[in-house]
């Protein structure tokens, strides 16, 4: 079925991201896998091609569109390269709505220049060794000491933690306040007292830093609180649909990819003298994949036209997160198993699709709190 989301605009865009990747990433990806993070050159190659800032105002460097038809556009581009390091997703799509919409003018003059240019690197800090989704469970404390936030704690999983030169930090300041006692305090590279641990060993994704992050006694100057004091939480939830709506765009152009690469190879490889294709158990493989990756399309579609139009609530946000998640999943499962030896060699692209997408079911929610969102909206 022919997409009708995206205009001629779009499709220009999604040509001047494919030139990127082809010229800025993809000769250097094996390398960055291998250091277990990507060169900041590739940032600041991508803030020269206007790859970064998109809903960004003009006058601070950015694109200037709240469009999020163009974040879809590098979403599925960066996917299909299998070149999920360069977290241009998170940058953009989940840390630049808190930016934008909550710092006020004097941050925004110092942080967003930097933010669209590549100079700046940012990362969020909400998930601590025993809080994830539980946000009640968060013990990192900001205590208020008239000048300045006294910040302890540490936090872990997170992405960019390595490079980050600008971190987003979920504190308690308010400690019987619960959920509701929470603020976004703005730690900045160099700040006393503030470490990183190691760059975590993961199953896939090996390009993209990931990091623990330990805070013992950071003062956070007043003016680097993000928002208002203990409002972290309504920050956060009205911001999830968009992170959500992310992971799923990527995750259904994911397993599109993998339908495509993998309805090649049974054309051309053979098994007992003929091609894999004409085997009736394989075509009905590919003939369940393909219906499950075009219904999923037409949703994920759906959801971002909403989005587009600001009607996207968190509910089908959430049911376009573990559906499409789901089925990336799925599909890498299936496809590794039809590409037979071949597809267990790490090098492989089917291989490293099928460890790099795992974490798209368990980052940004997991499928399991996304059902129990659900559940909570149709049940009480």
């Amino acid at each position: 079925m022919k997409r009708r989301i995206f205009s001629a605009e779009h499709e220009a865009f999604r040509d001047t991201v494919r030139t990127f990747l082809a010229k800025e990433v993809l000769p250097h990806y094996a390398q960055w896998e291998k250091d277990g993070i990507v060169a900041r050159d590739a940032w600041r190659a991508a803030g020269r091609q206007g790859l970064l800032g998109l809903a960004v105002p003009e006058e601070y460097g950015g694109g200037g569109t709240a469009d999020f038809r163009y974040s879809a556009v590098l979403a599925e581009e960066f996917t299909r390269a299998g070149a999920p390091g360069l977290a241009i997703g998170l940058h953009n799509d989940i840390i630049g709505p808190y930016l934008t919409s909550l710092a006020t003018g004097e941050q925004k003059r110092r942080w967003l220049p930097g933010f669209c240019s590549g100079d700046t690197i940012t990362a969020i800090a909400m998930t601590e060794p025993g809080a994830g989704s539980d946000l009640q469970g968060i013990r990192t404390t900001a205590e208020d000491k008239g000048d300045h936030w006294l910040l302890n704690g540490s936090k872990t999983f997170i992405s960019n933690g390595i490079l980050a030169d600008l971190v987003i930090v979920v504190a308690k300041t308010t400690p019987e306040g619960g959920a509701h006692g929470l603020s976004l305090l703005v730690v900045e590279r160099g700040a006393e007292g503030f470490t990183r641990g190691r760059n975590l060993d993961k199953i896939g994704q090996k390009a993209q830093d990931t990091a623990e992050l330990f805070f013992h006694d950071v003062r956070v100057p007043k003016e680097n609180l993000l928002g208002h004091r203990d409002g972290a939480f309504v920050h956060l939830m009205t911001h999830l649909a968009q992170e959500r709506l992310a992971i799923a765009v990527a995750a259904a152009a994911g397993a599109e990819h993998l339908l495509e690469t993998t309805t090649a190879y049974v054309k051309e490889r053979e098994a007992f003298g003929r091609p894999l294709a004409r085997l009736q158990h394989i075509r009905f493989e590919i003939a369940e994949l393909a219906t499950e990756c075009a219904v999923t399309r037409a949703f994920v579609d759906r959801c971002i036209e909403e989005h587009t139009d600001g009607a996207l609530d968190a509910v089908h946000a959430s049911m376009a997160k573990w559906w499409a998640t789901e089925l990336q999943k799925r599909t890498a499962d299936r496809c590794l198993q039809l590409h037979g030896g071949y597809g267990y060699m790490a090098e492989h692209p089917v291989a490293r699709a099928f460890t790099d997408g795992r974490i798209q079911t368990i980052y940004g929610g997991t499928t399991e709190i996304m059902k129990e969102i659900i559940g909570r909206s149709l049940l009480g």
